[in-house]
C-alpha cells in the first residue's frame, strides 16, 4: 500500500499487474524469485522488491508535494520506518494473527505494539504530521500499518487515549490520496490489457 501511495503522490504512472499471492505468475518469479509484493521492474530491467525502496524511487522521480523535503527529513523518515518495519510490524503480525502465536493472548502482542503508538502520539501532539507540519515519507510509509493495526479491533482502537494518532489516522483514511489507491483490479494474466496506475 505504501508503494502505491508514493506512486500516486509522485504523479508518475506505472503499469500495474495485480497479483494473487497463492497463484504467483511465473513472470513475477522470474524477475523476483523471493515472490513477495510489491515488486517493480524498471525500464532498464532492474528490479526493486522492497516497498520502502519503491517509495524512495517514486519520490525521487517526481515530488510535486515535496514530501521528501531536505535530507534531514529523509533521514528522520528512514529512522521511523526502520522502527516500524523491524519492531512494530512484528508485534502487529503477532496481534493480527494471534491464533498462529498461541504463546500469548492477542492483548499481549497489542500492548507490545503500543510502545510505537505512544511514540507516534507524542510526535503528533507536537505537530500535524509525523516529522513536522507537512506530510512526509514517514506518514505515507507508516499509515498502512497503523490502518492494519486499527482494524484488528477498531472499537478498541477508537476508545484509546491516542487522540492525535486518531486525528492523523482519520486524515489519511478520508483523504483523496488513500481513496485513489483503493480501486480493485482483476488478477493479472498473460495477454491481459495493460492497466495504467
Amino acid at each position: 500500500m505504501r508503494a502505491r501511495l508514493a506512486i500516486k503522490c509522485s504523479g508518475i504512472h506505472v503499469q500495474l499487474r495485480e497479483i494473487v499471492l497463492r497463484n504467483k505468475p511465473a513472470q513475477m518469479l522470474a524477475i523476483s524469485p523471493k515472490g513477495t509484493v510489491p515488486v517493480m521492474q524498471l525500464a532498464d530491467a532492474s528490479v526493486i522488491d522492497e516497498s520502502w525502496n519503491i517509495v524512495h524511487w517514486a519520490t525521487q522521480q517526481q515530488d510535486p508535494n515535496n514530501i521528501r523535503g531536505n535530507i534531514q527529513r529523509v533521514k528522520e523518515a528512514n529512522r521511523l520506518i526502520a522502527k516500524n518495519d523491524k519492531e512494530f510490524k512484528t508485534h502487529l503480525d503477532h496481534y493480527k494473527y494471534a491464533d498462529r502465536f498461541p504463546e500469548f493472548p492477542a492483548e499481549h502482542y497489542r500492548s507490545q505494539a503500543e510502545t510505537f503508538l505512544a511514540e507516534l502520539e507524542q510526535r503528533l501532539a507536537q505537530h500535524s504530521f509525523l516529522i513536522d507540519h507537512k506530510p512526509s515519507l514517514a506518514d505515507i510509509g507508516i499509515f498502512p500499518f497503523i490502518r492494519q493495526f486499527a482494524h484488528v479491533d477498531i472499537e478498541w482502537f477508537r476508545q484509546t487515549k491516542y487522540v492525535n494518532l486518531h486525528r492523523w489516522f482519520d486524515y489519511y483514511l478520508s483523504s483523496d490520496l488513500f481513496t485513489s489507491i483503493m480501486d480493485k483490479y482483476a488478477p493479472w494474466t498473460e495477454g491481459q490489457e495493460r492497466v495504467v496506475f
